[in-house]
């Protein structure tokens, strides 16, 4: 089987490659090596780069698009830009990458009328949630709408019901909540994905969105400082810096390992599967950021104080976890790692990395000088 891997050179994408070599398929690799993303390694790492034809290029450049899709039979398409703060600023370059990359795939595919492909995986996210699900004593599951910043400005966080305007709970999320993105970067994956379900159905190419939820594990960037919180608070405490915790440390989190992420992907790719569909990919439980700030500190010898700031971000949600009843149903998907057994992993990989807190330092400044960041 051809497999093509948008993305490819990434995070998930490279340990989503080696998994598929395993299984013995032949497999192409379209990305562009972007600084922010790969930091000085403008290449695949050698037991990679011989084993896998790569396209160097951009996944809206039609022509290493064209290129790439050369006797395809299926698609995980990854290649997005992902930081949820940035894309409040870096507007033009969110929409080129994720949705005119998206659009180019199509437009590719539309003109091809021998094409071989028969499966379209993309890599979706819960940001288009918003804010998710959450459970009223009276109201019973409600979906509240992006906070407001006058009411997080009073260090009010959490959704009241829409209905009652009472307090409710976070509940796991479901594929038919809403879509409610309160940023670009989820709207775009919400657009990316409907692209890739509208234009499968027209082109009969069973497609799959997964609906990923916050990704960590080894090999994820250490120095992109506008995704992954875990990976911004281990640099923080190896160096001994305050690690400083947005509104009241109670926001949550569904932290998915990326062993889990590569095997639902793989399935949704190499499975016998019919039909269009969306589904949630998390561990399915929620952690406060704050106790994930307690753990990561507590592994390093609690060189860093923990600071409690009040301040907080535009675009940001409060809680999130997923439901996985469509995964178990439709991949056979059942999380194999929990958070503290996947956060040690993680830990100990990222231990023998030099730590970095400078890009971190000046993506703070960026959002706080365009009003994105309030304290």
């Amino acid at each position: 089987m051809k497999i093509l891997i948008t993305g490819g050179a990434g995070f998930i994408g490279q340990h989503l490659t080696r998994f598929l070599l395993e299984r013995d398929v032949s497999l192409t690799i379209l990305d562009n090596f972007l600084p922010q993303v790969h930091g000085e390694a403008g290449h695949l790492p050698a037991d990679l780069a011989a084993r896998v034809r790569l396209v160097r290029g951009d996944v809206a450049d039609p022509i290493a698009m064209q290129d790439a899709l050369q006797g395809v039979e299926r698609v995980a398409h990854l290649a997005a830009e992902t930081g949820t703060g940035q894309s409040m600023y870096e507007v033009g370059r969110y929409a080129r990458t994720n949705l005119e990359g998206t659009a180019q795939l199509f437009d590719v595919l539309a003109k091809t009328p021998n094409r071989k492909l028969d499966r379209i995986v993309v890599a979706s996210s819960r940001a288009i949630y918003g804010e998710g699900a959450y459970q009223c004593e009276s109201d019973g599951l409600i979906y509240p709408q992006p906070r407001s910043s006058a009411e997080k400005q009073a260090g009010s966080f959490d959704p009241l019901c829409p209905v009652c305007m009472r307090a409710c709970t976070a509940a796991a999320t479901p594929e038919s909540a809403p879509a409610q993105p309160s940023s670009f970067y989820g709207l775009t994956k919400l657009t990316q994905e409907q692209m890739v379900l509208l234009f499968g159905q027209v082109l009969r190419i069973p497609s799959v969105a997964l609906r990923y939820q916050n990704v960590f594990g080894p090999g994820q960037s250490l120095q992109n400082p506008y995704t992954g919180i875990l990976a911004i608070f281990s640099n923080l405490a190896r160096v001994g810096q305050p690690i400083r915790v947005f509104e009241d440390g109670m926001e949550s989190r569904d932290f998915v390992y990326i062993d889990d992420v590569v095997a639902a992907t793989a399935t949704s790719l190499l499975a016998s599967m019919e039909g269009y569909h969306s589904i949630n990919v998390g561990s399915g439980e929620r952690t406060t950021v704050l106790a994930v700030a307690e753990q990561i500190n507590a592994y390093f010898g609690s060189r860093s104080t923990i600071q409690v700031t009040g301040a907080f971000r535009e675009g940001d949600i409060r809680h999130g976890f997923a439901d996985l009843t469509s995964a178990r149903q439709l991949l056979g998907y059942h999380p194999a790692w929990n958070l503290r057994e996947g956060l040690q992993r993680f830990l100990a990989w990222a231990e023998k990395s030099v730590p970095s807190t400078e890009g971190y330092e000046h993506s703070l400044a960026e959002m706080r000088d365009r009003g994105l960041l309030r304290d």
